[in-house]
């Protein structure tokens, strides 16, 4: 199987260019969107501001590929503001459009969390898996979903974020714990996201990333 990460201009994508070729799957960094509909799975990352990353990837045409690979059913992981992008809009610095693969949205932590906790959150928090109720379409077995079967409750993750996914909770398969409950991941379907960088979590990243490609077999 073969994985492609989007290139839009706007991504760690070296870092998770190194994660997926240690648990030894084929990855391309690509901005073609013929390969990127030939692929197996794909990978939308991201870094930066929400409004800054959406029009790049507007600007490339490359939204609406990810959107039809995302209804053909392919498995599609979003990562960090990848994952942010997912939703139907934020309100990072204005408000802006997003994707609407996921209903929810993405707001400030600095609305819900003490005046004195610092944001951007970043470092290891732990993952408490939950099951939502409209993950997919055949509803959710277990806590945390086939994309978290290999991770263990409290599992630690790496985090860097200042925004968060809201008003998404029947699509929620873990949170984290900062001052209060903060959207971890999600899935709808074959749609999945990641608030924390895996490639960036050590072995419990590579399980996760493990797991996104062993849901090929099953697409």
């Amino acid at each position: 199987m073969n994985v492609a990460i989007v290139d839009y201009g706007v991504g760690n994508l070296f870092s998770l260019t190194c994660s997926f070729s240690a648990i030894g799957k084929n990855v391309c960094v690509t901005s073609d969107p013929e390969v990127l509909r030939a692929a197996d799975a794909v990978v939308l990352p991201g870094v930066g501001a929400f409004g800054d990353a959406i029009d790049a990837l507007r600007k490339t045409g490359l939204d609406k590929v990810v959107c039809e690979i995302a209804a053909e059913g392919k498995p599609l992981l979003g990562i960090c503001l990848g994952m942010q992008m997912l939703f139907d809009k934020s309100y990072e610095y204005g408000e802006h459009e997003g994707l609407g693969l996921i209903p929810g949205e993405v707001r400030s932590l600095k609305e819900v969390v003490e005046p004195d906790t610092l944001v951007p959150h970043i470092g290891w928090n732990a993952l408490h898996l939950v099951s939502g109720e409209g993950v997919c379409e055949k509803g959710l077995d277990e806590p945390g979903g086939p994309l978290l079967s290999e991770v263990g409750e409290g599992a630690y993750v790496y985090f860097v974020h200042s925004f968060y996914a809201t008003d998404c909770v029947a699509h929620t398969i873990a949170l984290t714990d900062y001052d209060v409950p903060v959207t971890a991941a999600v899935q709808k379907d074959n749609v999945f996201g990641c608030q924390f960088h895996p490639e960036k979590s050590g072995q419990v990243g590579l399980a996760i990333l493990t797991s996104f490609c062993n849901l090929v077999k099953e697409a």
